[in-house]
């Protein structure tokens, strides 16, 4: 539906909120509201605008990259992998210790 078949005036949506709340998450599509005759605002369904909101995330994230590329602030899927194997290996838990205490043997109950 176009938007302009879509614009009510602020009087229709203090009369008829219950049934507009129901047509917006019906139809999914925005209400504009009029006040004396100059559009005021756009009330949209929670799921349109929580989609929305994603879009435009996407959207900033495709405009860094693509900001980045033109600023040359890139790197080689090579490096980020072995940055990967390096934070990896320096995390993992140092099993050469020396010590005989294996934590992962069971113990009986006297902790034997």
């Amino acid at each position: 539906m176009k938007l302009s078949q879509q614009v009510k005036p602020i009087s229709y949506l203090k009369a008829n909120a219950a049934e507009v709340l129901n047509q917006l998450q019906e139809s999914r599509e925005p209400l504009v509201i009029t006040q004396n005759g100059e559009a005021k605002a756009v009330i949209q369904d929670i799921h349109s605008y929580e989609a929305l909101q994603e879009d435009i995330a996407l959207l900033k994230l495709l405009a860094l990259g693509k900001q980045q590329l033109a600023d040359q602030h890139t790197f080689t899927a090579d490096s980020v992998m072995a940055d990967i194997d390096q934070l990896l290996m320096d995390e993992a838990p140092d099993n050469n210790r020396g010590d005989n205490n294996n934590d992962n043997e069971p113990q009986n109950s006297k902790g034997e």
